[in-house]
């Protein structure tokens, strides 16, 4: 094991080099852990994962981000994995403050900067020798769905995108949800966060907020937290570098989320987009009037039948559907 000291506040916070996933390691696939700086400086560390029968002609690319508040030894990285062994070049990273990649303070989000983490992602895999830089893609899961399609409204470089099970996080923390937030409730989650600032620039240090998820699912907890439990708090998908898993996000990070809509550009996108939902998930909605408002006349939205939001952040209930983002990115990167 290798583990670097977070001496610089850009540079990672660690780069593991035994397997540490939470999914099996593929014998089809060479993978090589690798890092690189974004626009802001931040050094990001991800895994990038090659076809070990790719011969020597270069490959198209995809970069996998997501979902919120998991690491790439999670979700991402199972897909990216899954599709290298389908024959692309994939890297799935840890966006800024997160994981084993670079940022202080740790465990916080930004609309801006993560939607910045997807192109750096672009920028790594452009130069390398295996791939044709006219063929990269990217797939975000959950909260990096929403990142990717706002990535794409503004980067001309991503020839094709694809989401799996997003949320809308800008809408989410605006909204609530299922848009239940009242203005009022509204108005006083922004009152709280404002005196929370007051709080950490007086102690010097941003304070966590409340734990994503309980070390112990309550008798009377409600669906949603039992199927997010289910996946981050138990071995299935527990990570130790996971935020959902054993961490808690700053408690200002709601904050640049609730004035940044990720949306406002979707009717700009021109390129290819598959979109995928559970039939049964509780963020269907998110991806529907997502679909609506992307202006692509090359749009396709996919209900995977009896599949909730988590049955799609790994395959233990073999809902992924890998052959319908094999045929999306193979027909849309040649």
């Amino acid at each position: 094991m290798t583990h670097a000291e977070n001496t610089n506040p850009n540079e990672p916070v660690s780069m593991v080099a035994n397997w540490d996933k939470t999914f099996a390691q593929s014998n089809k696939v060479e993978h090589r852990k690798v890092s690189f700086k974004n626009r802001y400086g931040i050094t990001l560390v991800g895994d990038l994962y090659l076809p070990k029968n790719r011969g020597d002609h270069k490959l198209a690319a995809i970069a996998v981000g997501g979902p919120f508040g998991a690491v790439k030894e999670q979700s991402s990285g199972l897909y990216a994995q899954t599709l290298a062994e389908r024959g692309f070049v994939t890297l799935a990273f840890d966006p800024s403050y997160t994981g084993e990649s670079g940022g202080q303070p740790r465990n916080i989000a930004s609309p801006d900067i993560n939607t910045e983490d997807f192109s750096a992602a672009v920028d790594f895999l452009g130069l390398q020798h295996e791939i044709d830089r006219n063929r990269i893609g990217i797939l975000g899961i959950c909260g990096w769905g929403g990142m990717a399609l706002n990535a794409v409204a503004v980067d001309t470089r991503i020839k094709a995108v694809a989401t799996s099970v997003m949320y809308d996080m800008s809408r989410l923390m605006a909204k609530g949800l299922f848009d239940s937030m009242t203005p009022e409730q509204r108005h006083a989650a922004l009152e709280q966060l404002s005196q929370q600032r007051w709080t950490d620039v007086e102690n010097g240090k941003p304070a966590a907020g409340t734990t994503n998820l309980p070390d112990k699912l309550p008798n009377d907890a409600n669906p949603i937290m039992k199927e997010f439990f289910d996946y981050y708090k138990v071995q299935r998908g527990f990570h130790a570098r996971s935020v959902n898993s054993n961490s808690a996000w700053t408690a200002t990070t709601p904050y640049s989320f609730m004035n940044f809509p990720l949306m406002s550009y979707a009717n700009e996108v021109s390129i290819p987009v598959l979109v995928v939902a559970g039939e049964k998930a509780h963020s269907r909605y998110f991806s529907e009037d997502a679909f609506k408002a992307i202006g692509s006349k090359h749009k396709e939205l996919v209900i995977v039948p009896g599949a909730n939001h988590v049955d799609l952040y790994d395959n233990q209930a073999g809902k992924i559907p890998f052959d319908k983002f094999e045929l999306f990115y193979k027909t849309n990167l040649k």
